[in-house]
């Protein structure tokens, strides 16, 4: 099947690219069998090298149990019986560190002094964490930054009430040498 040509006397390489069917080989006469012809190799398909594995005839019998494993259910002496797909697997457990981080690094809103205190032990609790691999890195990071944002305001406040008391006795020696 050929293409007709475009409009516009110009050539579309897409159309002469298409495969069309080969031509007859002239050696073959009709009736005989076709010689095989070579193709795409199968790399899964059996081979003369293909390993053998000694163990394909060889049974194990359903009352002995493989060594070195239980049947479904039953579990080496001294550990709890395990049912495959029972419930859902467990969260990892919460660093109570992290827990005490977040809290006193909340109550620093109210009271200052508690920020600090969270925010040094949220950087504890971020580590044991990396370590142990327990949940709670949220709520560690969330108490080093109030923590330490709270202790900044607390600095900052300090240094505002210091520069007021030292304005204040500055301009009251001034206005009692005047008498």
């Amino acid at each position: 099947m050929t293409n007709p040509p475009p409009p516009g006397n110009w050539s579309d390489p897409t159309w002469s690219a298409q495969p069309s069917s080969p031509a007859p080989d002239p050696t073959l006469v009709a009736g005989q069998p076709v010689p095989a012809q070579s193709g795409p190799v199968d790399p899964y398909a059996p081979g003369a090298y293909a390993p053998v594995d000694p163990y394909a005839g060889a049974k194990q019998s359903a009352a002995q149990p493989m060594p070195g494993y239980a049947p479904p259910g039953y579990a080496p002496p001294g550990y709890p019986p395990q049912y495959p797909g029972y419930g859902y697997p467990q969260p990892p457990k919460t660093n109570g560190m992290a827990i005490a981080a977040f809290v006193l690094a909340l109550i620093g809103f109210t009271s200052c002094i508690t920020a600090p205190i969270g925010a040094i032990l949220g950087h504890v609790a971020q580590k044991q964490i990396r370590l142990s691999g327990e949940g709670g890195a949220g709520m560690a990071k969330a108490a080093i930054i109030v923590g330490w944002i709270l202790t900044g305001f607390l600095v900052l406040v300090i240094a505002i009430y210091a520069a007021a008391i030292i304005y204040a006795i500055a301009t009251s020696d001034n206005s009692s040498s005047s008498y």
